[in-house]
């Protein structure tokens, strides 16, 4: 039988989703616990990479067993995963489902502190800069990029996939600098390895004054890289709300 596995992860501890030689991922965490109550190698398949350090609010997997699940199941393998990883439910799929390909929506969200926040070490990218970045001019670098089906310029170089197009649904800015927090909520079919994290970089790039909103449209128009270009720190980094045709929310 084939099993999808609806989870949420911290990801600070570990070095990305995927597996890795000599590194510990949640892929091979997980792996190993499955490996170890169904007492067979048991591989999954994940909805999609995260970079290092980076977490996810929901995310999917796949996997085959021999036959149903044992009873207690989700709580046997919670137990015996560290306290950063949580599964929530098992879900029977037909033997065709794919986590990574079926995902029809993909969510992130970004989240920055303007005041320190012991608390938030590791899940939250804190701003040090005394000068707080013009919100209405972060929102409208969004705004801009909701107009555009292409996004080289938010790609990391050395990537193999064969389409910059992305159908992108939401980009958004939550909150405001003076009170202490934002966020920043995008959404789309899928995402370009890196691109969050661009995205958010030059945001803050123009909402500081270091990138004119012009030099992003231009960069958008002639699909070329930033004249002056940042990826924000992985710990504010979150995905969220994946969406399948055969799962139910």
């Amino acid at each position: 039988m084939r099993y999808f596995a609806e989870l949420a992860y911290n990801g600070a501890a570990y070095h990305g989703w995927q597996s890795q030689p000599r590194q510990v991922s949640v892929q091979s965490t997980i792996e190993q616990a499955l490996s170890t109550l169904l007492n067979r190698p048991t591989g999954v398949v994940g909805c999609g990479r995260t970079d290092a350090g980076v977490h996810a609010l929901q995310y999917f997997l796949h996997f085959d067993c021999e036959g149903e699940l044992p009873p207690a199941f989700r709580q046997r393998i919670n137990k015996f995963l560290p306290k950063d990883i949580a599964i929530y439910r098992f879900i029977p799929v037909s033997d065709s489902a794919h986590a990574r390909f079926d995902a029809s929506h993909r969510a992130y969200e970004y989240r920055i502190d303007f005041r320190k926040n012991p608390f938030g070490v590791g899940t939250r990218y804190y701003y040090p800069y005394p000068t707080l970045p013009d919100r209405p001019l972060m929102q409208q670098a969004a705004d801009l990029l909701m107009g555009y089906e292409a996004f080289y310029p938010f790609c990391k170089s050395n990537t193999d996939v064969k389409t910059m197009r992305c159908d992108l649904r939401q980009a958004k800015w939550e909150g405001q600098p003076e009170d202490g927090h934002m966020r920043f909520h995008v959404a789309a079919d899928r995402f370009l390895r890196g691109m969050i994290r661009l995205m958010v970089g030059a945001c803050l790039n123009i909402g500081t004054g270091k990138l004119p909103l012009a030099a992003l449209r231009e960069a958008m128009d002639k699909q070329q890289r930033l004249t002056r270009s940042w990826s924000a720190p992985p710990d504010g980094l979150y995905l969220k709300d994946i969406r399948y045709p055969f799962i139910s929310q």
